[in-house]
């Protein structure tokens, strides 16, 4: 990974050199002379690139940049007034600031900053097609209508492809077992997931959930091996960044809320409604409760994406300090601190999985403790230890 963004911010300063067969129509941008001329007094700008390995795209850019990149186009679908609206992503020609019109079904769209929007009838001062708005702090908000964007995306894309890789993963795994039987020792792909998948089903879920965990156990096995494959997967070169996407997180984390509180006894909802403490201070203790139920999974989407979409910034950011600085001296200590940060997510990639199963397997189990259970287990144990 650290090698092919070294090659990747390579290209980009090349791609940044203006060309004598540069047209117009090319630069035409916002503030392009006022950007190129502080481009060239403060450099590469690492955070547009660090956001651009972190943020989803219409189209899977490999390298290169502006018209010059490389990249694999992905199918754009809009609902619009006039119906469904589908073409390829390759269409706006890598435009994404909103200089290029797609004209498709008597609409005209542009891509501004990964964004479709409905094209203005004329351009503006800057060649583009949008009427955009800067407040005093100099933020800019587009007033152009947006279609609703059910496109398939680069993180769309990757979500539907480890969806296969697991789905033939599993599969050929279960048909090995179905050969060879359980009692043989494990073999090839199945001595590697085995001791996983034994992980979640006896030292997360049964130890966090109790008796009743078994049917909590395909959940929890999904959300660890598709949070760990797409973490793996970020590590990849030109790979997109699944798990570092905070709208995918926070689908885990409803999914988890949602399977929380309909398995919730009346246990769980009388400490949450009744709780035990005097009448007086309910409508203090209510609220927290309930606000509560919603931090939970809010702290689960959080800690995902944070993770894992920082790890990416700080590699960035490290081998982005080679053409900062364009110094010999400080390219073998970048090199060398890239290298040990993603070394040191190959074990995050893991841990981040581990961690978010296993806070939803407690979850869970909260919900759906019998509270009279302690006291059985302890008896019995004080029984057994009596009888020994």
């Amino acid at each position: 990974m650290v090698f092919a963004l070294f090659f990747s911010f390579s290209l980009k300063i090349s791609a940044s050199e203006p060309t004598e067969h540069e047209t117009e129509e090319q630069q035409a941008v916002v503030g392009h002379e006022e950007a190129s001329a502080e481009k060239s007094k403060k450099g590469l700008d690492i955070a547009a690139i660090a956001f651009e390995h972190i943020l989803d795209a219409h189209s899977w850019h490999l390298f290169g940049d502006g018209h010059d990149a490389v990249a694999i186009p992905l199918p754009v679908i809009l609902k619009t007034d006039n119906g469904i609206v589908t073409f390829m992503s390759s269409e706006f020609h890598h435009d994404v600031h909103g200089t290029h019109v797609v004209e498709k079904n008597g609409l005209r769209f542009v891509n501004y900053e990964e964004s479709i929007y409905l094209a203005s009838e004329t351009p503006n001062e800057h060649g583009q097609y949008l009427n955009i708005e800067k407040n005093d702090k100099g933020e800019t908000t587009v007033l152009n209508p947006a279609p609703l964007d059910f496109s398939i995306t680069k993180n769309v894309t990757q979500l539907f492809l480890s969806a296969i890789v697991l789905f033939l993963l599993f599969t050929s795994v279960a048909k090995a077992y179905k050969k060879q039987g359980v009692t043989s020792a494990p073999k090839g792909k199945q001595s590697f997931l085995e001791p996983l998948i034994v992980f979640v089903r006896d030292d997360l879920a049964k130890t966090n959930i109790g008796p009743n965990s078994e049917k909590f156990v395909p959940y929890l096995l999904t959300v660890f091996f598709l949070i760990l494959i797409n973490n793996i997967f970020g590590l990849i070169p030109f790979s997109a960044n699944l798990t570092g996407n905070i709208a995918f997180t926070l689908v885990l984390s409803v999914g988890t809320f949602i399977l929380t509180n309909i398995n919730g006894n009346k246990h769980y909802w009388s400490h949450i409604f009744l709780p035990h403490a005097p009448k007086a201070i309910w409508p203090i203790l209510i609220p927290i409760e309930v606000f509560g139920i919603l931090t939970k999974p809010f702290a689960l989407m959080i800690r995902l994406f944070a993770n894992i979409a920082a790890g990416h910034i700080i590699i960035i950011s490290l081998i982005g300090l080679i053409f900062i600085f364009e110094s010999i001296y400080i390219a073998p200590v970048s090199v060398a601190f890239s290298l040990f940060i993603d070394i040191l997510e190959v074990l995050v990639a893991f841990l981040q999985a581990y961690i978010f199963t296993m806070l939803t397997s407690l979850f869970i189990g909260a919900a759906v403790a019998d509270p009279h259970d302690d006291g059985a287990h302890k008896n019995e144990d004080e029984h057994l230890a009596v009888k020994h």
